[in-house]
C-alpha cells in the first residue's frame, strides 16, 4: 500500500523533506553529531567528499575514509530532531520513494553518535569517552510509538520507586544499545554506563535560573541510582531518542560521549575541543577495523 503524501512528504527534486537528501546520497554508515560545525571537522579527515548539503541544521556529508563510505550527519538538539533524522534515513533505505511503498528487503544502518557529555559520577573523569550500555528516556518522545517490545520494566521500574517519579511525568523507559554495533566500537579505555535523556536543557537537566524545579532533588536520586551495578553516568538530549527508534526501525546504534564536565565534582575540560578530536579519530578508526 503507498504511504500518503501528507505522511511521506517530498520536496520538487524528489529528496525526502527536512534532511533534503535522496537515497543515493548516504552511506550505511552514518556519524550522526548534534552541531553543524562539527560535521566537517570529521569529514576534514576524509580521503575525498562526494555529496554535502544542508537543510536548517540537517547537515549531510558523504565521502570516503580510508576506504569505507561514511556519512556524517548534523542533527540539531534534542529527541524531537533525532525523530525526523532518524524516520527519514529509514525512509531513504526502506521505502521505494517513487512508489511510496515499504520494500520487501531491508537495510540496516549503522549508526554512531559523537556528542559531549557531562559524567554524573566522580570516577569518570572528563577528557575520558563514554559508551552509552543504556539510555534512559525521560522526555516521552518514544511513547508515541509501540515501545513494549524494546523497554526494560524492572530496570524502569526500579527508576521510578527510586526516584519517586511523579505520576505527571512521562514513564521512564530504559533501551539498550545494538551489541553487535558496541562490539566493534568499545575498548579497554571506554567507559560505561546509562546515559539519562533529557527532553531539554535547563530545568530538565536539574538547572536553575529563574524558574524552580519540579524536584530540586532530581539529580542527586539520578547520580545514586544503580541497577546490579548498573548507574546512570551522564545526561543529554538525543541518545535514547536515537537508541529507540533505531531498535524500532532495525538499525545499528551506538552512542560515544566526550566527557568534558564532571557535574559530581565540578570540574571542566581544559582543552575540550581535543577530547572532541579525539573521539572522532577514535571512533572513524573503530569503523574502518
Amino acid at each position: 500500500m503507498a504511504i500518503k503524501q501528507s505522511e511521506l512528504i517530498l520536496n520538487p527534486d524528489g529528496s525526502i523533506y527536512h534532511l533534503n537528501l535522496r537515497p543515493e546520497n548516504i552511506a550505511t554508515n552514518i556519524i550522526f553529531v548534534g552541531d553543524q560545525d562539527r560535521v566537517e571537522k570529521i569529514t576534514q579527515l576524509f580521503d575525498s567528499i562526494e555529496f554535502t548539503t544542508q537543510k536548517r541544521e540537517f547537515k549531510t556529508s558523504t565521502g570516503i575514509y580510508k576506504g569505507k563510505r561514511i556519512s556524517v550527519i548534523s542533527t540539531g538538539i534534542g529527541p524531537d530532531n533525532i525523530d525526523i533524522v532518524l524516520n527519514e534515513l529509514d525512509a531513504l533505505v526502506n521505502i521505494n520513494l517513487e512508489t511510496r511503498e515499504v520494500k520487501e528487503n531491508h537495510t540496516a544502518l549503522n549508526i554512531v553518535r559523537i556528542g559531549t557529555s557531562g559524567s554524573l559520577q566522580k570516577d569518570i573523569p572528563v577528557d575520558s569517552f563514554l559508551l552509552s550500555s543504556h539510555a534512559i528516556d525521560l522526555n516521552g518522545m518514544l511513547h508515541s510509538y509501540q515501545v513494549d517490545e524494546i523497554a526494560h520494566p524492572e530496570i524502569e521500574d526500579t527508576f521510578v520507586k527510586h526516584t519517586n517519579w511523579s505520576a505527571k511525568k512521562s514513564y521512564p523507559l530504559v533501551i539498550a544499545n545494538s551489541t553487535e554495533l558496541a562490539n566493534k566500537i568499545i575498548s579497554d579505555t571506554v567507559f560505561q554506563g546509562i546515559t539519562a535523556t533529557a527532553g531539554g536543557f535547563y530545568a530538565p537537566q536539574g538547572r536553575i535560573l529563574r524558574l524552580g524545579l519540579q524536584d530540586e532533588h532530581l539529580n542527586s536520586k539520578i547520580d545514586s541510582f544503580n541497577f546490579n551495578g548498573i548507574r546512570i553516568t551522564n545526561l543529554e538530549m538525543e541518545t535514547s531518542a536515537i537508541y529507540g527508534l533505531s531498535k524500532l526501525l532495525g538499525h545499528h546504534a551506538v552512542s560515544m560521549n566526550a566527557i568534558i564536565a564532571n557535574r559530581a565534582n565540578g570540574t571542566f575540560s581544559e582543552n575540550p575541543y581535543k577530547v572532541v578530536e579525539n573521539l572522532i579519530e577514535y571512533t572513524l578508526q573503530k569503523l574502518i577495523e
